[in-house]
């Protein structure tokens, strides 16, 4: 079996998502292997628009199977959030459908806090941040410290 890998090697927002929605009629399983909600895939599929920011684009196509990563951080709200939308456009009836990684680490409010509190303190300094708590679980996993899906 052949893999293919799709990579921004930009800032984001280069369209990896559109790329893996062309790409996902020729495979099995879909994996999004890294990264946060900090960013959207905005798919339109038979005139209807989905987002997502979590959630590979695969699973907007019928039989294939989509993983979150161990490198993903998850914030479950946002993950409940998509789970939820998806289910009300009659997508991901089947629960084998998405699978997600026990080693994935969880984004919680403390994360989201400091990202802020950072942000805020950087002044005219900042960085500009969307403030989801990417940056601050990233460093939790890095350190070991932080806390995974299982």
């Amino acid at each position: 079996m052949s893999n293919i890998v799709v990579v921004g090697a930009q800032w984001g927002d280069e369209g990896k998502g559109k790329i893996v929605d062309l790409l996902t009629e020729h495979a099995q399983i879909v994996v999004r292997f890294q990264g946060g909600n900090n960013a959207g895939h905005t798919l339109v599929v038979n005139g209807k628009k989905t987002v997502l920011h979590l959630i590979p684009s695969g699973i907007l196509h019928a039989g294939k199977t989509c993983v979150i990563g161990t490198g993903v951080v998850l914030d479950p709200a946002v993950l409940m959030k998509e789970i939820d939308a998806l289910k009300t456009q009659g997508l991901l009836g089947d629960p084998a459908q998405l699978l997600i990684s026990e080693q994935a680490h969880v984004i919680f409010p403390w994360h989201k806090h400091l990202d802020a509190l950072r942000e805020k303190a950087r002044g005219g300094q900042a960085i500009g941040t969307t403030g989801r708590g990417i940056g601050p679980c990233y460093e939790d996993k890095v350190a070991r410290r932080g806390i995974r899906v299982r």
